[in-house]
């Protein structure tokens, strides 16, 4: 009997219809509070060209302006006899040739582009979620096979570190991690920002590494026993390489919190992507543009990572 496949557009386009809704649904809804749209104040948040006043050495004359193109150089020579060189961009030169200057004074600007506020957010954003990342994936690795190992101690210390950073806000860690244990042995806001997150992030990466080792049947670390592999190398080469398939998709999900959960450490004044957009929002008076573009570069940061764990997976399951 031959199955026809359904047809699939028409859900598609319902899809699209929602979508489409939803966007009328915030336009209408801006258009009632009479709000103006300015998305020509954003870019400068991303990349900006900034400009760097040159000035004289000393005291002098103007000799020379030559232009060329879009530079001028300004040939200034001073009292001692010395000459001055100074490229200036042609439209910000402020003297004419035979012009008397004194030591600090202006001569023109330079512009170079650099990167704007809500750029270095996301750098600021990437390089902690990274950072925290590997050490949580790490302190959750070894805390999650303490929880399972026969020693008491281990075994009871590591429930206690799971259960105290479990029950309490990440918020809250932050400030006691900051306001008292950096106080204490004197640490930059860096590091305990990264610090908090990756002992937050261990928390809950020891009970995925747990619960994924449990999973897997008794009898395969018997069956590597049989073949003559210590406990150390059953974990190693026999366990962990099948939990591993089986706790990628809540790592990923783990991560991908990781990465919103840094917008928590501006309150340590860590200048992260959130920090940025409020700042942003101070000057431009564009919430709706500058909260927009925000969610758009957390979207920007975890839709691949997410997309990067689904593609792993099916690979590894291919391999079963």
């Amino acid at each position: 009997m031959i199955k026809h496949k359904k047809a699939q557009w028409p859900w598609h386009g319902l899809t699209a219809l929602v979508l489409v809704g939803l966007a009328i649904s915030l336009y209408l809804a801006t258009s009632m509070m009479s709000y103006e749209w300015r998305w020509n104040r954003v870019p400068q948040y991303f990349a900006y060209q900034a400009e760097e006043t040159q000035r004289a050495t000393g005291f002098g004359t103007v000799q020379d302006i030559a232009v060329s193109g879009s530079q001028a150089t300004l040939t200034v020579k001073t009292e001692d006899g010395e000459v001055q060189h100074v490229q200036v961009q042609a439209d910000s030169v402020l003297l004419s040739r035979g012009d008397d200057v004194a030591e600090g004074d202006a001569l023109g600007v330079t512009r170079h582009w650099a990167a704007g506020p809500l750029a270095w957010g996301l750098w600021t954003t990437l390089w902690l979620s990274v950072v925290s990342g590997a050490f949580g994936l790490v302190i959750g690795l070894f805390a999650g096979l303490c929880r399972l190992s026969n020693n008491p101690t281990l075994r009871d210390l590591s429930t206690v570190y799971v259960e105290l950073v479990r029950g309490t806000p990440l918020l809250v860690q932050i400030f006691i991690f900051y306001f008292f244990i950096g106080t204490v042995l004197n640490l930059s806001r860096e590091f305990a920002g990264v610090a908090a997150l990756a002992l937050f992030t261990g928390a809950y990466v020891a009970e995925i590494v747990r619960a994924g080792v449990q999973s897997i049947a008794r009898g395969q670390n018997e069956a590597a026993r049989s073949l003559g592999l210590n406990a150390s190398q059953s974990m190693r080469h026999v366990i962990l390489p099948q939990a591993f398939k089986r706790v990628l998709p809540p790592l990923a999900g783990q991560f991908i919190s990781l990465v919103k959960d840094t917008s928590l450490v501006s309150v340590i004044a860590i200048t992260e992507l959130t920090k940025s957009g409020r700042e942003a929002i101070t000057t431009s008076f564009s919430t709706f543009e500058i909260w927009f573009c925000v969610a758009g570069l957390y979207l920007l940061i975890n839709l691949p990572l997410s997309h990067l764990a689904s593609r792993l997976e099916r690979r590894l399951a291919q391999s079963d």
